[in-house]
């Protein structure tokens, strides 16, 4: 057997032991080891490429992605390997759905991040607007922190401007009526520079004097709040440059431009979906192989040499059972008749010692000594 060959059946989990009595199999085994070993590699692949995108660091990518395509091997190969025909179609299903979920599970984790390599023209071109997006939502936010104090200094600004114009107004209507006054077109029609023209035009100067009055006032206010706006617009503009522009490309970036992507473009959302439903299909192939195929030979004889293990150990467990309570037993009733004898011989000693004693004490003359008030009496 060719080592290739025997790496494959390696990969499958078939026991070569077993299966150099039934060639037959051999061919099925090859192929469910090449779909994990190539489900081991796709795996390497895509751990790499998720850690790339992280760390940016080739080093990293390679030993993370090794490390995770050595531990879906062995999974995939375990899956396959625990999967044994049992003859009836529900009862292997039964035992093959938990292992049908796990298999869908580890398709759904391998296939993400290849999906975000395929498309990474697409997604970096996202990228780029969701960037703008985020910048653009960070300058707004700094913006409305600011703007609430710029627009109250505007407001005052605007409010002294208007007081200005208000008797610049007035300062103008005044001089205008002492104009028509002055040159017929107004007033009393009448073109002169009498007394009424003379009263209107020291209205108009005395608007004039009021409004340079109010200038010299309001102007100093006006620089004031002008300072104020500069200052705080000053101040807006550093917080924005000094936001983070760093490369916005992550991992979870990635997914949402994906997702993005998807919602606005059916051929990426149903090429996302064929891809993922590929990686599950190849993902669970082995197990369906092993499901839907009918018992061969291989199954027979691992299931014989299964069962001759089990009856074997059942039969020493048995022994060693039995054993054990023979041994109980024995010690048990060994133990009462012990006990039971030692009672006995208790007791016929006891009753020995109280029949000496009683003899003695019949042997022993006992004499009657008198009272002593008797005594006393005689």
């Amino acid at each position: 057997m060719s080592k290739t060959k025997e790496f494959l059946l390696y990969c499958s989990g078939a026991d070569t032991s077993i299966l150099e009595k039934c060639p037959s199999d051999e061919n099925k085994f090859i192929g469910i080891g090449g779909t994990v070993l190539f489900t081991g590699l796709l795996a390497f692949f895509s751990a790499g490429y998720a850690v790339y995108t992280v760390f940016d660091n080739y080093f990293f990518a390679f030993v993370f992605g090794l490390i995770w395509g050595l531990m879906i091997f062995n999974l995939d190969r375990y899956i396959v390997a625990s999967m044994k025909k049992r003859g009836t179609f529900w009862k292997d299903f039964a035992i093959a759905f938990p292992r049908l979920l796990m298999a869908v599970l580890l398709a759904l984790v391998i296939s993400k991040p290849l999906e975000l390599k395929i498309f990474e023209k697409e997604i970096n071109a996202e990228l780029l607007v969701m960037e703008q997006e985020v910048f653009k939502d960070q300058e707004a936010t700094i913006q409305s922190r600011y703007q609430s104090s710029i627009q109250s200094h505007l407001d005052r600004i605007q409010g002294l401007q208007a007081e200005i114009h208000t008797q610049a107004s007035i300062r103008d209507t005044l001089a205008l009526m002492a104009l028509r006054e002055a040159d017929g077109t107004g007033g009393s029609g009448n073109k002169n520079l009498g007394p009424i023209y003379r009263a209107k035009k020291a209205d108009a100067d005395k608007a004039e004097a009021e409004l340079q009055t109010i200038r010299m006032r309001v102007l100093p206010l006006i620089a004031e709040q002008e300072s104020a706006v500069n200052e705080l617009d000053s101040l807006m503009k550093a917080d924005i440059a000094g936001l983070e522009r760093g490369a916005y490309g992550g991992m979870a970036a990635r997914m949402e431009a994906l997702h993005r992507l998807g919602s606005e473009s059916d051929a990426i959302y149903w090429a996302s979906i064929f891809i993922m439903l590929l990686f599950i299909a190849v993902e669970t192939a082995p197990i369906f192989v092993k499901l839907i195929s009918p018992r061969s030979p291989y199954d027979y004889l691992l299931y014989n040499y299964e069962h001759e293990f089990e009856m074997d150990n059942l039969e020493k467990v048995s022994l060693r059972n039995n054993a054990m309570r023979n041994k109980v037993k024995f010690d048990t009733e060994t133990s009462i008749y012990r006990t039971q004898q030692e009672i006995k011989i208790e007791k016929e000693l006891t009753n020995t010692y109280l029949r000496r004693r009683k003899e003695a004490i019949e042997q022993t003359p006992v004499e009657w000594e008198q009272p002593p008030f008797l005594r006393e009496a005689s």
